[in-house]
């Protein structure tokens, strides 16, 4: 019913950008949180940022507070992730996430997401 595609991964050296897009389809889908999460080879996925669609309130993981930015098209149902000043531990595949309510809780825990992306790479070259 719901899809999540991400896109705009790719290679990039340390010190650059590069800005991601999930674009989420489906006639009923709301999601009232979208979220980044990623996972490098041979770790857990993890939290990176969110974005409440009401309010616009939004959440980072400390990582990588300051270096992206997560914004959201809600009327095209997209949500970016501009990453900036990447580093080599940035390498990761990234995943969007939605997640059909807003719990605090859950924002930060791969449980609290409904639906999922199946990933885009991201690579930082040192």
């Amino acid at each position: 019913q719901v899809q999540l595609v991400e896109s705009g991964g790719g290679l990039v050296q340390t010190g650059g950008s590069l800005r991601l897009s999930c674009a989420a389809s489906g006639r009923t889908f709301s999601s009232a949180t979208m979220g980044w999460f990623r996972q490098a080879p041979g770790k857990e996925r993890e939290f990176v940022t969110a974005i409440r669609w009401s309010g616009g309130s939004t959440y980072y993981a400390d990582s990588v507070l300051g270096r992206f930015t997560i914004s959201g098209d809600n009327a095209k149902n997209t949500v970016y992730l501009q990453m900036n000043s990447l580093k080599p531990e940035d390498t990761a595949v990234y995943y969007c996430a939605a997640a059909l309510s807003f719990r605090r809780s859950y924002l930060r825990v791969v449980a609290g997401y409904d639906y999922w992306g199946q990933g885009t790479q991201v690579t930082v070259s040192s």
